[in-house]
């Protein structure tokens, strides 16, 4: 079976970089105090944690031989203290960590989300959407385990191993080397999996992609799945990605699980190597009493050294996510105001092509030397065959993409040194795929206009005939439309986004295809309505039908990104060329139509 974008694993160029480490911990600077408070209260929290095997030691080799009943129990009673001090900081702890990280991951989220607005068309057609969705929910959520337990951990273990080294070194220096002799090997050891584990989990951010991906294609493409009978089809890959994810993370998991048994296994062979030495030592000085502090605070020592390396372990599995997410927020926003981009005044109209040239993929222009004059307030049709370049030409205009040569200029004004919103804020567009946001229809047609009151987004959908049938849905302008619109018909929310562009009051308006769906009785009413309000209006009207064409001021055909005629409705006729053969083919396909 062939594979499509979605199943397809992206690759990073990168090795593993320690800057995105440094780079998520800067989200963490504007929580230095209370990480500070926390790490202070820790560090309390393992002295006193900790000082129960040392008590012990005590109680062992002091009290007990001296028969010191009331020394017992104030040690008992200390060790109660200590204990209490140590849960209440643990307690604090929890809670502060938990609020950081949640704070930390919100802020990620935001600024992909932020990004994202401002990345261009090309880099959404470029990719699945699920794929990017995934970086937004799935990988910024696999932070959050990092950022609750492992940093504060992190410092946590680090200052248990600092007290408990402390500890042990005030009752005898010789052991205390003893019980470090076996950290290199466990080291070792931990920088040999260090490589594996990276490119698993690397293999289990590309297979998550992959299959999050099909599952948001295959929701979005579920009417033509059921129409064309390919759910079993449909299943078949599925069953393929989700495999090979489930086959990823098992490789992934199976590395992973091998930090704890090696760990434990190393561990239990210092102790082992602790006991021999120190009863080889019992002639030497070597107290029943220290010889339980040391086996206490030897067990004590691996548990951070274990827990340090399963903070590495979490540093490998998310650094997969975190690769994945800034090389998301690293994405360069092409479409963007440059240096010097000033505010475009208010426009009138006049719109210029000079020689322009673009492409969508190296090697293959769309658009070659496009030039063309058009004043403010005329109408100008774009036709030409499927492909010829008529939206790439509109979509240049309202700068959803960069112009690649010449110049596009309105009212003198070169589009591509002024500010976007300034630019865009003062044009209506209205293209091919008529999208609705869930919501009622008076938030979707209001979209372009927040400000505006009921009664103009009323008036908009009057002129183009929307408010008839928006009145017969049961709460009218206050009804949901689902997600995408989905309890609407085409030519519906074809109408209501065609409202939506009309309420800006754009100064230059760009219709792509706005009628393509509406039926012939509701477009010729609707023509009635779109004439009075193209009226001192610049429009550009990309559309096949011939009402639309035969009375714009001025009609364009292109043909292979190049314009082999420009006139008025009349003009083109006379020529006798390419226009003239597409408007009689027309003109006879409705004639038969009719006659039938």
């Amino acid at each position: 079976m062939a594979r499509n974008k979605f199943d397809v694993d992206e690759e990073l160029e990168e090795q593993f970089n320690l800057g995105h480490l440094k780079r998520m911990f800067r989200y963490l600077k504007p929580h230095t105090h209370k990480l500070t408070i926390t790490a202070v209260l820790m560090f309390v929290s393992n002295i006193a944690a900790l000082l129960g095997p040392y008590l012990v030691m005590d109680v062992v080799d002091k009290r007990v031989p001296q028969k010191d009943i009331k020394g017992v129990i104030a040690v008992s009673i200390l060790y109660m203290i200590a204990i209490t001090i140590s849960v209440i900081c643990l307690k604090y702890r929890i809670r502060a960590m938990a609020k950081i990280a949640q704070a930390v991951i919100l802020d990620i989220r935001m600024d992909i989300f932020k990004h994202l607005q401002k990345l261009p068309f090309s880099y959404y057609d470029s990719r699945p959407h699920g794929k990017i969705l995934i970086r937004v929910v799935n990988y910024v959520n696999s932070l959050n385990n990092l950022l609750t337990n492992g940093v504060i951990n992190l410092i946590t273990d680090l200052l248990s191993l600092g007290v408990i080294v402390v500890y042990m070194l005030i009752i005898d220096v010789r052991l205390t080397f003893i019980s470090l002799a076996a950290l290199p090997l466990l080291m070792l050891v931990m920088y040999i999996l260090k490589r594996f584990q990276r490119k698993s989990w690397q293999q289990v951010s590309r297979k998550q992609s992959n299959m999050n991906a099909y599952v948001h294609e295959s929701i979005c493409g579920i009417k033509v799945t059921q129409a064309f009978s390919r759910e079993d089809e449909n299943l078949e890959i599925f069953d393929e990605c989700a495999t090979e994810y489930k086959t990823a993370w098992m490789s992934a998991v199976k590395i992973n699980h091998l930090i704890w048994p090696l760990s434990e296994t190393i561990s239990n062979m210092g102790v082992a190597f602790l006991y021999l030495v120190a009863i080889s030592w019992f002639e030497n000085g070597i107290s029943v009493g220290v010889l339980l502090a040391f086996s206490t605070y030897i067990t004590k020592l691996w548990a951070p050294i274990v827990n340090l390396g399963n903070f590495y372990n979490q540093i490998i599995i998310s650094m997969a996510y975190m690769e994945r997410i800034f090389e998301l927020l690293d994405e360069p926003v092409i479409v963007a105001n440059v240096e010097g981009a000033y505010a475009m005044p208010k426009i009138k109209g006049d719109v210029s092509f000079k020689h322009v040239g673009f492409s969508y993929d190296e090697g293959h222009k769309v658009l070659k030397d496009v030039t063309f004059d058009i004043k403010a307030g005329e109408t100008v049709a774009l036709v030409g065959a499927t492909g010829c370049g008529k939206t790439t030409i509109v979509s240049l205009l309202s700068r959803f993409y960069n112009i690649q040569e010449g110049t596009i200029t309105i009212d003198g004004h070169n589009i591509s040194k002024v500010k976007l919103e300034s630019l865009r804020k003062q044009m209506g567009v209205m293209m091919q795929d008529t999208f609705l946001f869930s919501g009622t229809i008076m938030d979707n047609i209001r979209y372009s206009q927040l400000n505006a009151a009921d009664k103009e987004v009323m008036e908009a959908a009057r002129i183009v005939k929307a408010h008839e049938f928006i009145m017969e849905f049961e709460h009218g302008y206050y009804t949901q439309v689902n997600e995408r619109g989905s309890r609407l018909s085409v030519g519906q929310r074809q109408l209501i986004s065609f409202a939506r562009a009309l309420l800006a009051d754009p100064k230059i308006l760009i219709l792509d295809e706005a009628t393509s769906s509406i039926d012939t009785k509701t477009e010729i009413a609707l023509q009635q309505g779109l004439e009075k309000l193209l009226e001192g209006r610049t429009s550009f009207v990309v559309a096949h039908r011939l009402s639309t064409i035969k009375n714009a001021d001025k009609i364009i055909y292109i043909d292979g990104g190049r314009i082999v005629e420009m006139g008025s409705h009349d003009a083109l006729m006379d020529q006798k060329g390419a226009y003239y053969h597409l408007y009689s083919a027309q003109y006879k396909i409705m004639t038969d139509d009719r006659a039938g």
